[in-house]
C-alpha cells in the first residue's frame, strides 16, 4: 500500500466500492467510523482494515488518517465534512458537495480558512473517457459546441422509507443522479445563463423525475432529464458544428464513445479499460493535489462544486422541492 491515509467516515454501499477501488489501486485504508461499532468493525474485517472506529469523532481524530473519505446522506455532508476539516484532515466528499449552496460555500471557507483539500467525489469527472473527451473538445475537433444532453434514469425504489425519498436525508432523483449530468454539462459549457426546469414529485414531496433545459455563454443550449423510478438509455452526447461526441450507456462510468462527422464517418473511437468500478481515479487525483501542494481540484474547483449546487438549489426551487429547515 501506498500514498495516503484514508479513513472512510460511514459504512454503506458508496463507502464499500469506494473502499474497493482504493484496494485495486493499491492504496492505503488506515481506519473507518461508523456511530455502530459493529458495522465498522464488520467493515474493517471485510477490507483489512486496521482500525475500526465506534464514532465520526474518533475516526477523525486518528493521527494515522490523512483524508477523510466522507459517506453519509447527503444532509449530513456538510457536519461531516466540516468535523473532519475541524479535525485536521483533508476530505474528499461524496456527491453532492452538500444540501445546497449555502452550505458549500460555509465548507469552501472551512477548508480555505484550515489550507486544507475539500474535494467533491465527482468520480466521473476523473475517468479516462472523460479525460480523453476533454482533451477532444480542447481540441476544437467538435467545431463550436452547439448543445449537450444527457440523462440519468434509474428504477431504484417507491418505498417513502427508502433514503431516495426521505426529504430529511436530502432524498430526490435530482441532487442523487441529476448532478451527474449537471456536473457533466457544467464542464462542457461552463455555467448556465439561464435554467428551466420541470418536474414531479414523489408522495414524500421528494422529486421522482426532474427535465431541465439551459442555455450557456455564447448561446449554446443543454438538457438534462432524471428520475429515480424508471431505466432509461443513460447516455450522453455532445454536439459540435463540425462533429458529435456519441457517449454510450451508461456515460457517466467507464464505457465508450465515438467522434461522428455529420455525414456518419467515425474519427475515434475510444473503449474505456478500467480496474474496478473506476472510483479511484478520483482519490489517486487528490493524492497527486496534496503531494504538489495543491488544496484545490482544477478538474472540479470547490466553487465550481459550490455554483453547481447554486443551480441545483434553482432547480429544486421552480419543481417545488422543500427540504426540512433549509426553504
Amino acid at each position: 500500500m501506498t500514498g495516503l491515509r484514508w479513513g472512510i467516515l460511514a459504512t454503506g454501499g458508496i463507502a464499500h466500492a469506494f473502499t474497493r477501488d482504493l484496494r485495486t489501486a493499491g492504496r492505503t485504508v488506515a481506519a473507518v467510523g461508523s456511530r455502530r461499532p459493529e458495522a465498522a468493525q464488520a467493515f474493517a474485517d471485510e477490507y483489512g482494515i486496521p482500525r475500526a472506529h465506534s464514532s465520526y469523532e474518533a475516526l477523525v481524530g486518528d493521527p494515522d488518517v490523512d483524508i477523510v473519505y466522507v459517506a453519509t446522506p447527503h444532509s449530513r455532508h456538510f457536519e461531516d465534512a466540516a468535523l473532519a476539516l475541524q479535525a485536521g484532515k483533508h476530505v474528499l466528499i461524496e456527491k453532492p458537495v452538500t444540501l445546497d449552496a449555502d452550505e458549500a460555500q460555509a465548507l469552501q471557507d472551512i477548508a480555505a480558512d484550515a489550507g486544507l483539500l475539500a474535494m467533491e467525489a465527482m468520480w466521473t469527472r476523473y475517468l479516462p473517457h472523460m479525460v480523453r473527451i476533454r482533451e477532444i473538445v480542447a481540441a476544437g475537433t467538435l467545431g463550436e459546441v452547439r448543445t449537450v444532453f444527457a440523462d440519468h434514469t434509474q428504477r431504484i425504489s417507491a418505498d417513502p422509507q427508502h433514503r431516495l425519498n426521505a426529504l430529511a436525508l436530502g432524498g430526490g432523483a435530482l441532487l442523487d443522479l441529476g448532478v451527474y449530468p449537471m456536473s457533466f454539462i457544467w464542464d462542457v459549457l461552463g455555467e448556465p445563463t439561464g435554467i428551466r426546469a420541470l418536474g414531479r414529485l414523489a408522495d414524500t414531496g421528494a422529486d421522482s423525475e426532474v427535465a431541465a433545459s439551459m442555455v450557456h455563454a455564447g448561446g449554446a443550449v443543454s438538457s438534462f432529464v432524471t428520475s429515480s423510478r424508471g431505466a432509461g438509455p443513460n447516455t450522453a452526447s455532445i454536439v459540435g458544428a463540425d462533429a458529435r461526441i456519441d457517449i454510450d450507456r451508461v456515460w457517466y462510468t467507464p464505457t465508450a464513445f465515438r467522434v461522428v462527422t455529420p455525414d456518419g464517418d467515425v474519427l475515434e473511437e475510444y473503449r474505456s479499460e478500467v480496474d474496478g468500478r473506476g472510483m479511484q481515479y478520483q482519490a489517486l487525483y487528490a493524492e497527486k493535489l496534496l503531494a504538489e501542494g495543491r488544496t484545490d481540484s482544477d478538474l472540479l474547483p470547490f466553487a465550481e462544486s459550490v455554483a453547481i449546487m447554486a443551480a441545483l438549489d434553482e432547480i429544486r426551487a421552480q419543481v417545488g422541492v422543500v427540504y426540512p429547515d433549509k426553504d
